[in-house]
């Protein structure tokens, strides 16, 4: 589900992104190094980058209440499936496991007319999916033989085996519309100057962000302030505050079809079976 905290955490990464479009590891679009971070700078640690010349960017929720604007029926929708990374090869009466492991995949193994199924999990390895389809393969009485992450029914007269990627499907409980300060703590005008057109575009071009969830939420310009206080000589701060409409949402994940059975017909009358 978005929460507040997933709104902070892709905005934060808009503005990285606008600075850094090749990695914080490369050069960035701007003279000054940026520090781009949720929440608000300590102030011992601000005083220290300023002096250095660096630029602190904070992303925050603003003290704005938060607007209900709920309006959509709540029905799952099917978003971005998912990337299968697990495969599984199949020689003979034996199958092998190779690639990665990732939430989402369903691992299986038909042998004759049985088929047994493994939802695999993100610690998963090749080799553990294997281990984990073996034990329900032989506590259902066949013999196997697995090492690593292969495994063979000798005793079967035919094995399949397959790796499917499921979707994930949302459902949409509430929306609300929330405001967010991007704050600019510069060292001088000049810098303050060079960076905040910059991040604004960024912020301005989409109308829609990705969330961690699958979601979107939608940006909006509200206002800039300039915050330039005597007192610090050594500060010259800028907010630019957008709101973003966004869900909360339910997740669940929709696995895809690893064995089936397709029945063809004649006026009412079955002529076959086939698997697929």
């Amino acid at each position: 589900m978005a929460d507040q905290s997933d709104v902070e955490n892709a905005l934060a990464a808009l503005v990285a992104n606008a600075l850094y479009p090749q990695g914080s590891a490369a050069p960035g679009v701007v003279t000054p190094l940026c520090r781009v971070y949720r929440g608000y700078p300590v102030p011992s640690s601000l005083d220290a980058d300023l002096a250095a010349g660096i630029v602190n960017i904070s992303v925050a929720a603003t003290a704005a209440g938060m607007k209900n604007v709920t309006r959509y029926p709540r029905i799952w929708q099917d978003v971005a499936p998912v990337t299968q990374t697990l495969t599984v090869a199949v020689k003979g009466l034996y199958a092998t496991f190779a690639g990665t492991c990732a939430a989402g995949q369903l691992a299986g193994i038909m042998v004759d007319d049985q088929a047994f199924s493994y939802a695999v999990q993100a610690t998963d390895s090749p080799a553990t999916v294997a281990s984990n389809l073996a034990a329900q393969i032989r506590a259902a009485g066949w013999i196997v033989d697995y090492e690593g992450s292969m495994l063979a029914m000798p005793t079967a007269l035919r094995v399949k085996a397959r790796v499917v990627a499921g979707v994930a499907a949302l459902k949409e409980l509430r929306r609300q519309v929330q405001e967010f300060s991007i704050s600019f703590w510069c060292p001088d005008p000049a810098t303050r100057d060079e960076v905040v057109p910059v991040v604004d575009v960024a912020l301005t071009t989409p109308l829609f962000m990705p969330l961690a969830d699958g979601s979107y939420g939608r940006v909006r310009f509200e206002q800039t302030v300039t915050e330039d206080k005597t007192g610090e000589a050594s500060l010259y701060r800028r907010n630019l505050v957008y709101d973003v409409e966004y869900p909360t949402t339910l997740t669940q994940m929709s696995p895809a079809m690893l064995f089936g059975t397709l029945a063809v017909s004649v006026n009412a009358t079955v002529i076959g079976n086939f698997e697929s």
